[in-house]
């Protein structure tokens, strides 16, 4: 059974430039990436799926491969996750090697442990699964959510309006980390009718979009340790 890991850093980084390879605390926020899945055990190889030159050369510094450059059509504001993981698979397959299973994580998550990527791997292969990825459940009842619009607030679901909070069913999201993905079976989506997930606790997953995001979550990051 072979394992591939490939985390994902394009260059072009819109809202926090240089994003991928900017320091968080102390060395590039995509060696976090680089280093749990190294130590994790569970993959053959891992490397770097990127269109820019300091970026590959960060990722090899910290011990990821980068055997080739993503193409441009690929690199740019509309490519895909999944456009991405295809295009790495084609290639490894054009040089006549090939997976049973892939992990898709993302170069901005230092909150990932190897205790959740082996989770993700058991979930998919004792749960026979396509694909599995962690989740984080809502800090409030989404049912109990609002619009504002026509300069009046309102329920999107005005039926839950006299349920308790914790009488509400939970709902939750996805925690943006990685994606475990059974290549016997992937046909190019992330989602199929046989796509489970983990559980996180919140204090171990953070959007960082802004540099608002970001200094928190260096702050949650230290308060973890």
């Amino acid at each position: 059974m072979a394992n591939l890991c490939i985390i994902p850093a394009r260059g072009g980084s819109k809202r926090i430039p240089r994003k991928n390879v900017k320091d968080f605390l102390g060395k590039p926020i995509i060696a976090y990436s680089i280093e749990v899945a190294l130590q994790s055990g569970l993959f053959d190889e891992v490397m770097v799926s990127t269109d820019d030159i300091e970026i590959a050369e960060v990722g090899k510094k910290y011990g990821a491969k980068v055997p080739f450059l993503r193409s441009s059509k690929n690199s740019n504001d509309y490519a895909s996750t999944s456009d991405v993981i295809n295009e790495v698979l084609v290639c490894y397959k054009e040089n006549g090697i090939h997976f049973d299973f892939c992990c898709c994580l993302y170069p901005t998550a230092p909150f990932v442990t190897s205790d959740n990527l082996h989770e993700g791997f058991s979930k998919i292969q004792l749960d026979n699964l396509n694909t599995v990825f962690p989740v984080v459940e809502f800090s409030y009842p989404i049912f109990r959510s609002l619009k504002r619009e026509n300069n009046k607030t309102t329920m999107f679901w005005p039926e839950y309006l006299n349920n308790r909070s914790q009488d509400l069913p939970k709902a939750y999201h996805d925690a943006g980390q990685w994606y475990w993905l059974n290549l016997k079976t992937f046909e190019g989506k992330l989602w199929t009718d046989q796509t489970h997930s983990i559980i996180l606790e919140e204090s171990r997953v953070q959007d960082i979009d802004s540099l608002s995001d970001w200094s928190l979550a260096e702050l949650k990051y230290k308060y973890l340790q």
